[in-house]
C-alpha cells in the first residue's frame, strides 16, 4: 500500500490529483464553517499541497492537533500517512458536529441574554404609557398577592392558635369538671361520714343515759353505797353517805354500761324495702352490739337547711328473724352483710303508719363497716357463717328461673319490668302488694315470661313460706327477674331524692322534663340520635309505666332503672348513665 501511494505522489499526474483533492477539501471546509468566527475555526493552508514539486519537501503541519496531518509521506511516517485516505468523510462529520454544538451554544446565549437589535426604533409615548400602566398593574397585583399571602399565613396561624386555645379550653373544662365532680364526691363522702359520726355519738349518749335510768339499783333500799354506821344516829351525815336517788344525783351502779363496752359494735347502713317513696328513701343507720347481741336502728333526719337530728327508728333490743328459713332465730354477726334482709314485726315497734300497713318490716343492709367486722370476727368465738343446704337449693332455683328469662328480658327489660309494675298496681285493690298464685301465672303469660311448671312450683314453695297462698309482688319479681345490686340502687335512690327534695314520695312530670339531660347520652355523642329524640323516648317510656301521667312515684322510677339495669353488665356504665342524666 505504501509503495502505491508513493508512486502516485511521485508522478506529475499524482500531484495534480492530490491538488484537486485538496481544493475539494478546502471548498467543503468553507461550506461547513460558513457563519463561524475565525477564532473558532482553525486556519487551513492548502497552498503547498498543489505547488510542491519536490518529493521530499516540507510536509504540511496542521494548525490544530485535533485534525489529522495531510502531507507528503516520508520514510518516518508511513503508518500515519495511510489514514488521510479515509479522512475527508470523517472530517466532514466532525466539522458538522462542531457546527451544531456552536449553534446550540449561540442559541443558549441568545436566550440567556436579552438581545436588542440595533436598528429597533424607540417606543412611542403611547406604548410607553401602556408599559407604565402594565408595570404599575403588575406591581399592584404582586403587592396584593403578597398581602393576601401574608394574610392567609396570619389567618392560618391565628386559626391554629385559636384551635389550640379551644382544645386547651376543652381540656381545662374537662379537667375542671372532673375535679369539681371529684370534689363534690369528696364533699358527699365527708358529709356522709359526718352524719354517721353524729349518729354514733347520739347512740352512745342515749344508751349510756338509758342504762343508768333503767338500772333497778336506783330504787333499791340497799345500794352500792350504804350509810356509814358511825353516822347512823346522825341526821346530818355527809351527802356521800346518805341514800341517794335518781333525782338527787347520778351514781355509778354495778350493771352500768361503759363506753368501752358499747364501742364493741358493728355499724351498718340500711333501707326499707317498700314501694312507698317516703319510706324507701329514709336514711337508716343501725348498730349491732356484741356484748348482748342486741341491735338498734337510727334515722338521720334533716329539718330545714341547718337543723339535723338522729332519732331512734327501732329501739335497742334483742330481735329474731320473722321471715324465711331462719324464722325465730336471733340475729348474730353472720346475719350482717351487704344485701342481707332483716325482718321485724311492725306491730311491736313505734313506726309510721305507712310502714305498719305491712305486718312485717324488712330492712336491706346496704353497707357495713368492714374494719369493725374484721375486728369482731377475730375477737368473737362461735360465730358461724355456714350457708345451709336449704339456702343453697333456694339460690339454685332462683338462678334456674332467672336464666330461663334472661334472654327474653335482655332486649325488652325496661318495657317488661315497668309493665309488670303497672299491671300489679292496677290489680292491687287492697294496697298491700300481695297476690295469689293464679294472678302471678296470668301475669307471666300476658308478658310472655312463661316458666316451666316444675320450676314455678318450686319457686312458689320458697316464696310462700307462710302457706297462705299470697306472695308480695316485690319478692316475686326479685325472684323471677332478679334485682340490681346495692351499689346501683344507691345511685337510683340518690337521683330520686335529688328530684324529690321535699320527701313527698312522688315527682311531678314537669320536674322530670326540666331535670333530665341527654347531652352526654352515648347515642347522642355518636350521632345516631338527637338529644330531643332520646329525651322524648325516655319520657314516653316513663309515662307509659306511670299510673298517673302527671307524676312519677318511687316504685315507677325504680322499675324503669331496674329494667334498664338488666342489659348493662358493668356497674360504672350504669352509674355514668345516671350521673349524666341527672347530674349526681
Amino acid at each position: 500500500m505504501d509503495l502505491e501511494v508513493k508512486g502516485v505522489a511521485a508522478s506529475p499526474r499524482g500531484q495534480a490529483e492530490l491538488s484537486s483533492r485538496g481544493k475539494k477539501l478546502s471548498q467543503g471546509w468553507k461550506q461547513a464553517t460558513h457563519g463561524l468566527r475565525p477564532a473558532d475555526v482553525p486556519c487551513l493552508d492548502l497552498g503547498k499541497l498543489g505547488s510542491s514539486d519536490e518529493e521530499d519537501g516540507d510536509s504540511y503541519i496542521p494548525y490544530s492537533k485535533r485534525f489529522p496531518r495531510i502531507g507528503p509521506p516520508d520514510s518516518s511516517s508511513t503508518v500515519s500517512w495511510g489514514t488521510p485516505l479515509q479522512t475527508p468523510y470523517a472530517q466532514h462529520h466532525q466539522i458538522q458536529q462542531l457546527a451544531r454544538k456552536h449553534c446550540q451554544k449561540k442559541m443558549e446565549l441568545s436566550l440567556e441574554q436579552k438581545t436588542i437589535p440595533e436598528n429597533l426604533p424607540s417606543p412611542t409615548d403611547k406604548y410607553k404609557l401602556k408599559y407604565q400602566q402594565y408595570e404599575a398593574e403588575m406591581k399592584e397585583g404582586y403587592k396584593q398577592y403578597s398581602q393576601r399571602t401574608a394574610e392567609k399565613k396570619k389567618n392560618n396561624a391565628q386559626s391554629q392558635e385559636s384551635s389550640q386555645r379551644t382544645a386547651e379550653k376543652k381540656k381545662n373544662n374537662a379537667q375542671s369538671q372532673e375535679s369539681s365532680r371529684k370534689t363534690a364526691h369528696k364533699k358527699e363522702d365527708v358529709a356522709a361520714e359526718r352524719r354517721k359520726q353524729t349518729v354514733v355519738e347520739q347512740v352512745m349518749v342515749d344508751q349510756l343515759s338509758r342504762a343508768v335510768i333503767s338500772d333497778p339499783e336506783q330504787s333499791t333500799n340497799i345500794g352500792t353505797y350504804q350509810r356509814d354506821r358511825t353516822f347512823a344516829d346522825l341526821g346530818t351525815a355527809p351527802l356521800r353517805f346518805r341514800k341517794r336517788t335518781l333525782h338527787e344525783t347520778k351514781i355509778r351502779t354495778r350493771s352500768a354500761l361503759t363506753e368501752n363496752v358499747l364501742s364493741n359494735k358493728l355499724r351498718f347502713d340500711g333501707r326499707i324495702l317498700s314501694r312507698n317513696g317516703r319510706d324507701a328513701c329514709r336514711e337508716l343507720i343501725g348498730f349491732f352490739f356484741m356484748y348482748d347481741t342486741s341491735l338498734t336502728v337510727y334515722e338521720y333526719r334533716q329539718f330545714g337547711k341547718n337543723r339535723t337530728n338522729a332519732l331512734p327508728f327501732i329501739q335497742k333490743g334483742v330481735y329474731s328473724h320473722q321471715h324465711g328459713q331462719r324464722k325465730g332465730q336471733q340475729y348474730d354477726l353472720s346475719d350482717f352483710y351487704v344485701g342481707a334482709n332483716l325482718t321485724f314485726l311492725s306491730c311491736n315497734l313505734s313506726l309510721p303508719e305507712s310502714i305498719k300497713q305491712n305486718p312485717i318490716l324488712t330492712l336491706r343492709v346496704t353497707n357495713i363497716d368492714e374494719a369493725a367486722m374484721d375486728i369482731l370476727k377475730t375477737t368473737s368465738v362461735g360465730i358461724k357463717q355456714d350457708i345451709t343446704q336449704q339456702e343453697i337449693d333456694e339460690s339454685r332455683v332462683f338462678k334456674v328461673v332467672q336464666g330461663i328469662l334472661k334472654e327474653k328480658l335482655s332486649k325488652r327489660g325496661v318495657r317488661v319490668v315497668t309493665g309488670l309494675g303497672k299491671y300489679f298496681r292496677e290489680l292491687d285493690r287492697k294496697r298491700d302488694g300481695a297476690f295469689s298464685k293464679a294472678v302471678f301465672k296470668r301475669a307471666l303469660t300476658v308478658f310472655h315470661l312463661e316458666v316451666p311448671e316444675k320450676d314455678f312450683e318450686s319457686l312458689w314453695l320458697i316464696l310462700d313460706d307462710n302457706c297462705n297462698d299470697e306472695v308480695d309482688y316485690g319478692e316475686f319479681t326479685r325472684a323471677i327477674i332478679g334485682e340490681m345490686n346495692e351499689y346501683r340502687k344507691a345511685f337510683v335512690r340518690k337521683a330520686y331524692m335529688k328530684l324529690d327534695f321535699n320527701k313527698t314520695g312522688s315527682i311531678p312530670m314537669v320536674d322530670i322534663r326540666k331535670c333530665y339531660c341527654a347531652k352526654k347520652h352515648s347515642r347522642v355523642l355518636s350521632g345516631d340520635a338527637t338529644e330531643e329524640e332520646i329525651k322524648s323516648s325516655f319520657l314516653e317510656t316513663l309515662e307509659d309505666a306511670c299510673s298517673n301521667s302527671g307524676e312519677v312515684s318511687y316504685c315507677e322510677f325504680e322499675d324503669y332503672y331496674e329494667g334498664l339495669s338488666i342489659g348493662i353488665m358493668n356497674d360504672e356504665d350504669f352509674v355514668n348513665i345516671l350521673r349524666n342524666a341527672w347530674g349526681i
